[in-house]
């Protein structure tokens, strides 16, 4: 369990954050555990900036946006090593696979994965590409890619602090529970960000991001009695394919 640490370090912060959620070659302490969490929208920032330059590059090059906006998702796929994409997969396999809640996650840290989980990334890799591609045929289509990004991972830490451990071992529970001002970092930072990005619309765009998180909080809670980093996974995509989807309604 990592230490308890209250002092607020933002680069060690923002570097837990990097090393975490991502594959990029950044050094943390890891000391903050969840205290860190409130730089989650931080990393998926970064994620998604650097996901942006080859799909800028193609599109100046000419390349159809659907193809652009494919590039994009599995850029961003590579930079963060699937690992929302696995917690997808894994969740949709538990929740749904099994019968009652030891069974499910036993099957949630089983690492095969089913037919519920093929499907579950099927259906995301090709809705976010599709929704991505549309985005990109517009003229500013990078501002709410990023602000997509960074809502996306607010509802994480929030569900850090709301739910309760569903097992006594795995990656969120090495990382512990957030605090509340953690988790409400977390959310005014995604919603300023939103708002500068994306004008007024960011609004709406976080009442999404939190009705889709109570959502996936809610289906945890009566699932399996709480989350695991697995859950954790599955909420930031399933609230990235909401915020497109609702994005592309008016590409």
């Amino acid at each position: 369990m990592p230490q308890d640490d209250t002092r607020l370090t933002i680069p060690g912060d923002m570097a837990t954050a990097l090393a975490l959620l991502t594959r990029l070659p950044v050094r943390a302490a890891f000391t903050r555990g969840a205290r860190a969490a409130w730089a989650y929208p931080i990393a998926g920032l970064v994620v998604a900036a650097l996901a942006a330059c080859p799909t800028g590059l193609l599109l100046w090059a000419g390349v159809a946006p659907l193809l652009a906006g494919l590039v994009f998702v599995a850029t961003q796929v590579i930079l963060t090593g699937a690992m929302h994409e696995d917690g997808l997969a894994d969740s949709a396999d538990g929740l749904w696979g099994g019968w009652e809640r030891a069974r499910r996650l036993e099957i949630m840290k089983d690492s095969h994965i089913g037919s519920y989980g093929v499907i579950a990334l099927i259906l995301s890799l090709g809705t976010r590409g599709l929704a991505v591609g549309l985005l990109c045929a517009e003229p500013g289509w990078l501002w709410p890619l990023l602000a997509v990004a960074m809502l996306s991972r607010a509802p994480m830490p929030a569900l850090m602090a709301a739910l309760p451990h569903a097992r006594d071992t795995g990656l969120s529970h090495a990382q512990g529970r957030a605090p509340r001002n953690t988790a409400l970092t977390a959310a005014a930072l995604a919603l300023l960000a939103a708002l500068a990005l994306t004008g007024l619309s960011g609004f709406g765009l976080a009442l999404v991001a939190g009705v889709t998180g109570l959502a996936c909080a809610a289906i945890a809670k009566a699932k399996i009695g709480g989350q695991t980093g697995d859950i954790l996974g599955a909420t930031q995509q399933i609230t990235e394919i909401a915020l497109l989807l609702t994005l592309s309604m008016h590409a």
